[in-house]
């Protein structure tokens, strides 16, 4: 098992920024304006090479079906592939895009119907990082001072979210994160993904960069 590399032994990360790596920045910035959420992730340029799945998918929790269109249209019409059609499951109704920078985006409700127009609010945001140990990876960042909201054993953990960030954390098995997006599991290279947070910078078991949060400002 690879462990955690960390340039102190000060614990101390919470989840204040999703930095998504691209090849072309001006154009993801129109595609996450057209698909409304650019207020959510921060963008940045990068030439870090990556193949197939990279390991993680940022979920939109909205209200009902018809706000699943809304989105799903929306990004489609910027320039996103379909990966999962919006589809009725047990759980709900959802769909899978994946932007033009590679990027998967899922968005999901626990509704089946509609009880009104499409209404474009986004209820929650969590970053879901496909992790080979989850148990494992749990304990990595509880060790680095995360608090766990929510854990199913070895499948599913969620962690409490940090202060004012829009996005919450969570853990789920690699191989199964694949399936549900509807990717081959497959995927070398950078992750094109930057969490922002911790106390100091460091990589987690699975590949995932942490950048230290910047100083406080001073009053």
């Amino acid at each position: 098992m690879v462990m955690a590399t960390k340039t102190s032994t000060a614990a101390g990360i919470s989840l204040t920024s999703v930095t998504l790596e691209v090849n072309d920045l001006a154009a993801a910035r129109t595609f996450y304006r057209a698909f409304g959420v650019d207020a959510y992730v921060r963008l940045q340029t990068s030439q870090a090479p990556s193949t197939g799945f990279r390991g993680c998918t940022v979920a939109l929790t909205v209200s009902q079906p018809a706000t699943v269109d809304g989105f799903v249209g929306a990004a489609v019409e910027a320039g996103a592939t379909i990966l999962k059609a919006a589809s009725k499951s047990f759980w709900g109704y959802g769909g899978v895009v994946q932007a033009p920078d590679g990027t998967i985006w899922k968005i999901a409700t626990s509704a089946k119907k509609d009880t009104g127009p499409d209404t474009r609010t986004i209820d929650e945001v969590v970053l879901l990082l496909g992790v080979e140990d989850v148990k494992a990876t749990k304990q990595c960042y509880v060790g680095q001072g995360l608090s766990v909201a929510k854990s199913f054993g070895g499948k599913y953990v969620e962690f409490a979210p940090a202060g004012n960030s829009p996005v919450k954390l969570a853990l789920y098995k690699r191989a199964a994160l694949a399936k549900d997006l509807g990717v081959p599991a497959d995927g070398t290279g950078s992750h094109r993904i930057v969490l922002g947070g911790a106390t100091d910078g460091f990589t987690d078991p699975d590949g995932f960069v942490w950048e230290a949060a910047p100083p406080a400002a001073k009053p």
